[in-house]
């Protein structure tokens, strides 16, 4: 008699990550998922993002053939998906990890990357208009030790000081050329030099640039401070990328990039100062490039904090300490 479907729904399935020894012995740092698609939502922001989340556990048994990497893929559905991402669901999420591994793993980790949309305003006209800002979330639970880092990117325009003071030595020049020493200067005729390509016949180069930042935050957050972190960067720059640009705009653009001249030194200076102000950040790292238009390749500055047993300048990943 052939079963029925019930005999059929009712088989057990070979388990053969549970059921298998592994053919070579070892125990594995990370084991998990990667690049898992996934809505996310902040606390008190209530904007829907699309995420790629990695999750992983490690592997203490070295004789274990593998993770139980469903439960890792249902967990981050389950929180995910029902709550806003905050420093305290993601410490939910990582002893789920670890409750469903019990006796295979001790550290788990969990990282959120998404775009995060801000509205912001233009420099002199009423517009505005939306900026993304990449930011990647990483959360670790290492032996009971819980550590949070929020990793950004701001981009920005840098306006080179060296090029700027070789331009206005060929602009004396041809000032020097256009008006002979001794004559009566004729102030209409040199506001109207001024104002032409003849006089003002060199520019400095400018190029968007972009910082590269990674915060570890204090274990205190209710939240992400996302929008104040970039703008503590912001406002250290002074010339972020705009969205909504007319010509008063452009011409406010202008000005700001004439009166912050940046070499990358520069610019990875004054994030570094921002930083240290706020107290709400434990340590930093952080990486500007100024994607020159001089040459092809890039001019990079690194920084950090300097917190003993933190950030060095090639983290190789975060770690609880």
């Amino acid at each position: 008699m052939a079963p029925s479907n019930h005999e059929n729904t009712a088989r057990v399935l070979p388990d053969i990550a549970n059921e298998a020894r592994a053919a070579l012995a070892g125990a594995l740092d990370w084991v998990g998922m990667g690049e898992i698609e996934m809505p996310v939502v902040l606390a008190g922001d209530g904007g829907r993002s699309v995420a790629k989340v990695n999750a992983f556990v490690n592997l203490t048994q070295p004789d274990v053939r593998g993770i139980h990497m469903s439960r890792l893929y249902l967990h981050v559905d389950k929180m995910l998906s029902n709550e806003p991402a905050s420093p305290a669901s993601l410490r939910r999420l990582l002893k789920d990890f670890l409750d469903s591994h019990a006796g295979l793993s001790d550290r788990a980790m969990v990282s959120l990357r998404f775009e995060h949309l801000v509205r912001r305003k233009a420099l002199a006209s009423d517009n505005s208009g939306w900026k993304a800002y990449p930011v990647t979330i990483t959360a670790v639970m290492d032996r009971g030790h819980f550590a949070l880092e929020l990793g950004l990117s701001v981009a920005y325009s840098s306006t080179c000081p060296c090029s700027a003071a070789l331009a206005r030595q060929l602009i004396q020049e041809q000032f020097e050329s256009d008006f002979a020493a001794g004559k009566a200067l004729d102030r209409e005729a040199v506001l109207a030099w001024l104002g032409s390509e003849q006089g003002i016949r060199a520019t400095p180069h400018s190029q968007r640039s972009h910082a590269d930042v990674k915060l570890r935050l204090v274990p205190s957050f209710q939240d992400f401070p996302i929008v104040e972190a970039i703008d503590r960067i912001e406002d250290a720059l002074k010339t972020p990328v705009q969205t909504a640009v007319k010509r008063v705009d452009e011409q406010a653009f202008a000005l700001l990039n004439g009166q912050n001249l940046m070499f990358c030194e520069d610019a990875a200076r004054r994030i570094q100062s921002a930083l240290r102000k706020d107290e709400r950040i434990a340590d930093f790292w952080l990486r500007v490039s100024h994607l020159e238009s001089l040459h092809p390749h890039d001019a990079v500055a690194v920084a950090t904090k300097g917190v003993a047993g933190g950030y060095t300048a090639l983290p190789e990943g975060l770690g609880a300490r």
